[in-house]
């Protein structure tokens, strides 16, 4: 079985499954909130289940919205509220006022990776308000102390993301860091069309292949939640694809049959594994991305800062 390039951990439980892999340790959950709109739940609950994975133990949970490509201001609305719900459960601490770090991972000047830093230009920010007024500058009796920081990456500081987030969390103590960061898909259908929400941290820059040290509770010394959007796919994954299409026109074909019978005799590693030695050098490392990523980067980026403002903005109040 080969290893198949993705942030998303639903995807690597629909590639289990199809490959009869048995799950213990592993729940799976999904639920269709309207016709365009489901969330999965991958819970990950055994040291063997996290083995399997490749990912650790934890709950990740998956809003797949076919439309949220496109410009509907209230069908992003209705996104942004399930995303609200979604982070409220999987906080870690339930109190009326909580401390709250949200981190923009990714590179402002690369399109794709620029999720995180415009998320964290439009959130709403509370801290500096609150430590200069008090809570009730908001006429509430609550309010979340939010604050926010876009580490970069190391190209442009010369640090680790979680070497510069130590010091502002020994200085600000924050009880909880919210990190969003751009994500890698296995299927096409997914760019930003997902959002996946996990309650284990995140590793920047895994996604595509450059990975750096993970920002999770062990790290950073408290809870971790963080929000991906998937923005890029492999370039071989894209082509494995086009490879099953080929082999299913070619059996289909009599012109081709005896090709598409000594293709199809290739297990998937070997197909995988065929397209890497094609692609090798030109496109192995090439991940794709749409060809309208500023776009949607930017509505991306309000319906998950809309989400976060809405989840933190009163911890008293109900979403409907």
């Amino acid at each position: 079985m080969y290893q198949i390039r993705t942030d998303l951990a639903l995807e690597t439980q629909e590639k289990m499954q199809e490959d009869h892999v048995r799950l213990k340790g592993v729940r799976f959950f999904e639920e269709r909130v309207d016709q365009n709109l489901t969330i999965s739940t991958v819970t990950i609950e055994t040291e063997n289940g996290a083995k399997i994975m490749g990912r650790p133990k934890g709950t990740y949970i998956t809003i797949e919205a076919s439309e949220m490509d496109e410009e509907d201001d209230g069908y992003h609305r209705e996104i942004s509220i399930e995303l609200a719900k979604v982070i409220r459960k999987l906080l870690p601490v339930k109190k009326e006022e909580l401390s709250v770090l949200i981190v923009g991972l990714g590179n402002r000047e690369v399109t794709p990776d620029a999720l995180g830093p415009r998320v964290v230009d439009n959130l709403l920010i509370t801290r500096h308000i609150i430590n200069e007024y008090g809570k009730y500058a908001f006429g509430k009796n609550e309010v979340n102390r939010i604050s926010s920081i876009v580490p970069g990456v190391m190209a442009q500081t010369g640090m680790e993301s979680v070497e510069i987030l130590h010091g502002i969390i020994k200085e600000t103590k924050p009880e909880l860091v919210v990190a969003i960061d751009a994500l890698a898909a296995r299927s096409t259908k997914r760019l930003n069309r997902t959002i996946q929400v996990t309650d284990t941290g995140i590793n920047p820059g895994s996604g595509v292949g450059n990975h750096r040290h993970g920002l999770n509770e062990k790290s950073l010394g408290v809870p971790v939640i963080s929000i991906g959007v998937p923005t890029v796919v492999d370039a071989a994954t894209i082509v494995n694809d086009m490879m099953y299409n080929l082999v299913d026109a070619m059996l289909k074909s009599g012109a081709f049959k005896e090709l598409g019978d000594s293709l199809d005799k290739l297990n998937d590693g070997e197909k995988y594994e065929l397209i890497q030695e094609l692609l090798t050098p030109n496109l192995n490392t090439m991940f794709v991305t749409p060809k309208d990523i500023d776009e949607s980067v930017k509505r991306l980026s309000f319906t998950v800062s809309e989400g976060l403002n809405i989840a933190f903005a009163d911890m008293n109040c109900e979403l409907s």
